[in-house]
């Protein structure tokens, strides 16, 4: 049976399944990406979960997978197949894409972790359907997808989508970016996590007790809570603005507020367009198995990729002896 391997590297853990030619999930696994023990040890890691999916796609399905997708944070070269910086997991410059294909030996294709999980949400998720879409994960960070005809934009240098580093407010709260008044720093789930934490003198609330706190009507919730969606609504409507998506699909940590982010923020967005098309605005749908998907997405598009390269020479050469 066909299949591809799709790995989903995060901070502390990684989620990996094999994956068939149909999308559906053969195989799932989990292990800890053991950053306490350093980069080196990340990456073997790495490599050695790979080389066990493998093996079993081998014992079980009767063939080593054909292909791997693998997602990774920080800052990713996907053209150079190089996992550039993660602050996260201590490494730099990584060629990552070809140690995985030395050790599998099979073509590997290497992305961003927001952006995989993108690419997965606007072809089998939220924005199954959308030309056009625009993919927002309110995390830890804020970090975005531009979807563009079923496939994800990854800049000249590999930072499109960065909508969390957009200023909405000039001369704000410092960003460890080098900016001030970043986005993130006011709309992620860090933020209102930290701002309710020092409001309610609970050093343990995050987001979520606040999401909670604006339910029962708590003033100081709502009011984080309130500068938090109008920061938010900035941020959409300039990205609105310049990408002219058909759908702004929002996801992360902070998104599980479900109607108590969403009809605020859909409000917030109406209230500030002016000449822009509103897009609908609608929360993920694949929640944390985004990246793996995604990831399997990437590995499948080198099949097709090269499965359309080797039929070209013969259909060339078919047209040359027709003519």
């Amino acid at each position: 049976m066909r299949h591809v391997i799709a790995l989903d590297v995060g901070g502390t853990g990684m989620k990996a399944a094999l994956v068939g030619d149909d999308g559906a999930l053969l195989h799932r696994a989990r292990r800890a990406t053991g950053r306490e023990h350093g980069p080196d040890a990340v990456v073997e890691g790495i490599l050695g979960f790979a080389a066990e999916l493998r093996a079993h796609g081998v014992e079980h399905f009767g063939e080593p997978a054909a292909a791997a997708g693998v997602a990774v944070p920080g800052i990713v070269d996907e053209k150079r197949g190089t996992a550039v910086y993660a602050a996260n997991l201590g490494w730099r410059d990584v060629p990552l894409r070809a140690l995985l294909a030395d050790r599998l030996g099979v073509p590997v294709a290497l992305g961003h972790d927001v952006r995989t999980g993108g690419l997965a949400e606007g072809r089998i998720g939220a924005g199954r359907g959308a030309d056009r879409f625009l993919f927002v994960a309110l995390g830890t960070g804020i970090a975005g997808a531009i979807g563009l005809d079923g496939r994800v934009e990854s800049g000249a240098h590999g930072f499109a989508g960065e909508i969390g580093h957009v200023v909405v407010r000039p001369r704000g709260v410092p960003c460890p970016c080098g900016q001030r008044g970043c986005l993130e720093r006011y709309g992620s789930a860090a933020a209102v996590g930290e701002a309710w934490a020092a409001a309610s003198g609970d050093p343990e609330a995050d987001a979520a007790g606040c999401a909670k706190a604006v339910t029962s009507g708590d003033p100081n919730a709502v009011r984080i809570w309130h500068e938090a969606v109008d920061a938010l609504a900035d941020g959409m409507v300039t990205a609105l603005t310049l990408l002219d998506p058909r759908t702004l699909i929002i996801g992360g940590g902070l998104a599980e507020a479900g109607e108590v982010l969403f009809t605020p923020l859909r409000d917030a967005v109406r209230r500030r367009v002016t000449f822009q098309k509103l897009p609908s605005l609608v929360p993920a749908a694949l929640g944390d198995t985004a990246g793996c998907l995604g990831a399997g997405l990437l590995a499948q598009d080198l099949l097709t990729t090269a499965t359309a390269a080797a039929a070209a020479p013969t259909t060339a050469t078919t047209a040359e002896v027709s003519n």
